[in-house]
């Protein structure tokens, strides 16, 4: 499939997990894609890499410059730097509130506003924000990263209205609970990462986690021209998790 053959994509936060399986199916399917992270390790061909942190707008825009130079424009914008929060809103003070949404939120609006320009002179723009599940579901122990996407997925929609005009559709996938490195920490300082594993997989209908391709493939969807009529809208990748309450098993 080369539905993005000609277009030019950047990526944050794409170095590992959601955003380099998204790195790599965009390259795959003809984009020239450029990885955004805080930590770029050496990238394979075609990728190209550029350091930037999201908390800082210097360089979040001198790296959105550089990459656009080098890859002669930008079409596609994906949203994926984050960081993960556990807890209640008890856990967690003042400071790691303000450092979470400095990422999750912030972050996004500093590179989207450093790519707006560009998108503007591009006849397919799309910016995909990845979002989640937890932006509707309520989740024990996530009070912080659930208030960071509920604030994504409402910038999302008021993105969309803002630039519909200039042609430039806004998106957001919500997967649900997707096995990504974070994850894989998150089970590393589990008491049984076992079960807890198979906890969280059980709360999703399918039974198990997201694979980051999968949510890859929900990202290019929306970014690809073949969506042109999409916009504002919230794509759910989790298992049946917001939707589905099927009966339990054995019934």
């Amino acid at each position: 499939m080369s539905d993005f053959a000609g277009l030019r994509a950047l990526v944050t936060g794409g170095a590992a997990g959601i955003g380099r399986a998204t790195a790599d199916l965009l390259a795959a399917r003809g984009a020239a894609v450029a990885v955004l992270d805080l930590d770029v390790p050496r990238l394979p061909g075609p990728l190209l890499a550029h350091r930037a942190d999201v908390t800082d707008d210097a360089s979040v825009r001198a790296a959105v410059d550089a990459a656009t130079t080098a890859l002669g424009g930008l079409d596609v914008l994906v949203n994926n730097a984050g960081i993960g929060a556990q807890g209640t809103v008890e856990d967690n003070g003042d400071d790691e509130w303000h450092r979470v949404y400095d990422v999750n939120v912030v972050g996004m609006v500093r590179t989207s506003r450093a790519c707006l320009p560009h998108l503007r002179a591009s006849g397919h723009a799309a910016i995909v924000n990845v979002c989640s599940i937890a932006a509707t579901a309520g989740l024990p122990q996530r009070a912080l990263y659930s208030a960071t996407k509920g604030a994504v997925q409402a910038l999302t929609l008021a993105m969309a209205a803002d630039h519909v005009r200039e042609g430039i559709r806004v998106n957001c996938v919500n997967p649900g609970t997707a096995d990504t490195p974070w994850i894989a920490r998150l089970l590393a300082r589990a008491p049984d990462p076992a079960a807890e594993r198979a906890a969280l997989a059980a709360r999703q209908p399918t039974g198990r986690l997201v694979a980051a391709d999968e949510v890859a493939g929900a990202i290019a969807y929306l970014a690809s021209p073949l969506s042109g009529a999409t916009t504002g809208t919230a794509l759910a990748v989790d298992g049946g998790m917001q939707g589905l309450r099927p009966r339990p098993a054995g019934r």
